[in-house]
């Protein structure tokens, strides 16, 4: 081990101690703490040797192998920020991100994992998040883990190895699942889609457990079967980057003119545009919004059952319920 590569380690474990110490003060493990020892044992730099952290001027490019020990330093530091991380850009857009880690052991907990569940993640990203998965249930091959680029699943192949872990990594559409590697207990996305793809309860057991993010929120269902499924959003905004494949489609404009400027600054109702997709009149909207107490995003659910997908506030046979593609 080189002096750069000894100092990095040293900084390294202290950063990952103080973030853990951090999720640990916000409660999000309290459901859960074997996601702590998780987050402490897998070391998030390996899986981020370079990223770009936003700036005045612009994207700044940060890298581990920066000659100028200041540089690394603030790499080092920025790696274990509770912070998401860009770390792919096209023509400026961000392309592929490492997620918040908050978020990420937020999302973790709620989805129960057990003892050899069979796992699929949608959105390998930088293979941080199957690392963790993979740590918790000890043992590489329950857990799969797919997106679409080739460049992205070769990089994660390269990041988890260095960390120690062997997940399947697999280059595919991920809106289509893994089902060579089904049956699975839980399934987990870590891009935004605008429906739930049937694909992915056909590869479920029953009373499995799938969380995606839709319309800034996080979707939790339980599945009944392969064409049944239904479940409601976590509490707490969400934001990812989108799916690309087949299973995307573009996001509907939100026109927000007429409102109030106070409907214009709540978060929660401009969830509900989100979920309804358009298909819900803005000031209508509004005016059902205030009627009913301001609903945040835990009284919304969504159900699937055979080829119809439906969003809902409080109960999935209505009043409120919306059609999802």
């Amino acid at each position: 081990m080189g002096a750069h590569d000894e100092e990095t380690g040293v900084l390294a474990d202290a950063a990952r101690a103080a973030l853990v110490r951090e999720i640990d003060a916000d409660g999000a493990w309290a459901a859960d703490p074997v996601w702590r020892e998780a987050f402490a044992a897998v070391p998030r730099h390996l899986f981020v040797p370079y990223y770009y952290a936003a700036g005045p001027r612009g994207y700044e490019r940060r890298w581990g192998e920066n000659p100028d020990p200041e540089a690394r330093e603030r790499w080092v530091c920025g790696a274990y920020a509770d912070e998401p991380l860009a770390t792919r850009l096209r023509d400026g857009e961000l392309v592929s991100s490492s997620s918040q880690p908050s978020l990420m052991a937020r999302m973790l907990v709620a989805l129960r994992v057990g003892d050899g569940d069979r796992v699929l993640e949608v959105g390998a990203g930088t293979g941080y998040n199957a690392a963790l998965l993979a740590h918790r249930l000890g043992a590489d091959d329950l857990v799969t883990t797919i997106d679409l680029e080739p460049e992205i699943t070769e990089s994660a192949r390269q990041h988890l190895a260095a960390a120690g872990f062997h997940p399947v990594v697999v280059t595919g559409d991920g809106a289509r699942g893994v089902p060579e590697r089904a049956p699975y207990d839980r399934i987990i996305a870590t891009c935004e889609l605008p429906t739930v793809p049937r694909a992915w309860l056909a590869q479920c057991r029953p009373g499995a457990r799938v969380l995606t993010p839709l319309a800034t929120g996080l979707l939790l269902l339980t599945v009944r079967d392969a064409e049944h499924a239904e479940g409601r959003f976590l509490p707490g905004a969400a934001f990812f980057v989108p799916l690309r494949g087949e299973g995307r489609t573009g996001p509907e404009g939100v026109r927000l003119a007429g409102l109030p400027v106070r409907a214009r600054e709540q978060e929660p109702f401009r969830f509900l545009l989100a979920l309804t997709r358009g298909g819900l009149d803005p000031r209508r909207a509004y005016a059902l919004w205030e009627r009913e107490g301001e609903p945040g995003r835990g009284r919304y659910g969504v159900t699937v059952a055979g080829r119809r997908t439906w969003a809902w506030l409080d109960d999935p046979q209505g009043p409120y319920t919306w059609p999802l593609p």
